[in-house]
């Protein structure tokens, strides 16, 4: 996959669709990589040009030991579409990639033509524990808390189901580098994203999981009490990680969704 650079730091990227489609851009979860929307791609092929891409620290996108906060996810994220000559774009985001659109869409709102917000949240507490976990994968590495993270991410029955599609994020979240992981925990840490939800203009659309532990409904909830133009779905038999969990029911929202975002755009409607 190409490589593009972005202020001193190398990006891992996939753009693939017509070049005269609307352009979405998807932001991944902490500890996963551009890999955990495959099966959510097909629902928007021929219609949009998706774009993809492994977060700093993550996948084969640089690593920079630093510390960061979740609005310099942002501008790496604006910086590639910068770097790709993208004007606008519908942004999606699932956990750590929901505070990312979060915070793109806040501080700029005119490039934003529609904001999807997936098992995420707007303040998640408590920087201790979040310090706490970055710690532990810097002295151990991301296999000391893949266990955990998957019991969070999926349902039982999905782990009964599918053992391969569990298999491969497993495998991509122990190769992540744990000075990546651990500097987006201290960003998750120190993030209070809920004064800015009001600056955000764009259409939204925020989709949580009934059986999510790390991201509950209600915290998809606050995020809907802070945006103008904000609807919620809440889908049953679903954890943390949707896009892979549920990529039918989720890819099948988010045309809709986009379909009619498109329609509201055009002139006279």
């Amino acid at each position: 996959m190409p490589q593009i650079t972005v202020a001193g730091i190398g990006f891992r990227y996939l753009l693939e669709g017509p070049d005269d489609s609307p352009v979405v851009a998807f932001s991944n979860s902490l500890g996963a990589t551009l890999e955990m929307w495959d099966a959510l791609i097909p629902a928007l092929a021929g219609r949009f040009r998706t774009l993809r891409y492994d977060t700093r620290g993550h996948g084969a996108s640089d690593t920079r030991d630093e510390p960061i906060a979740v609005a310099d996810l942002a501008q790496d994220l604006a910086g590639l579409l910068d770097a790709l000559g993208i004007d606008r774009a519908h942004l999606v985001g699932l956990s750590l990639g929901g505070m990312t659109v979060q915070a793109l869409a806040s501080a700029d709102p005119e490039r934003v033509l529609s904001a999807t917000l997936m098992a995420t949240a707007a303040y998640m507490p408590s920087m201790q524990s979040w310090d706490e976990r970055a710690a532990t994968v810097r002295a151990h590495g991301t296999a000391s808390v893949v266990e955990a993270t998957l019991g969070r991410w999926f349902t039982p029955d999905f782990v009964r189901r599918d053992p391969a599609a569990v298999q491969a994020v497993r495998e991509r979240f122990v190769a992540c580098d744990p000075a990546g992981y651990a500097v987006c925990c201290g960003a998750i840490g120190r993030m209070d994203l809920r004064p800015a939800l009001s600056a955000i203009a764009a259409p939204t659309l925020v989709i949580a999981g009934r059986d999510d532990p790390s991201t509950p409904p209600a915290m998809a909830e606050e995020i809907c009490g802070g945006i103008a133009q904000a609807e919620l779905v809440i889908l049953p038999r679903a954890a943390h990680l949707l896009a892979v969990e549920r990529a039918e029911a989720v890819g099948s929202y988010l045309r809709a969704f986009l379909d009619r975002t498109a329609r509201g755009a055009e002139p006279g409607r």
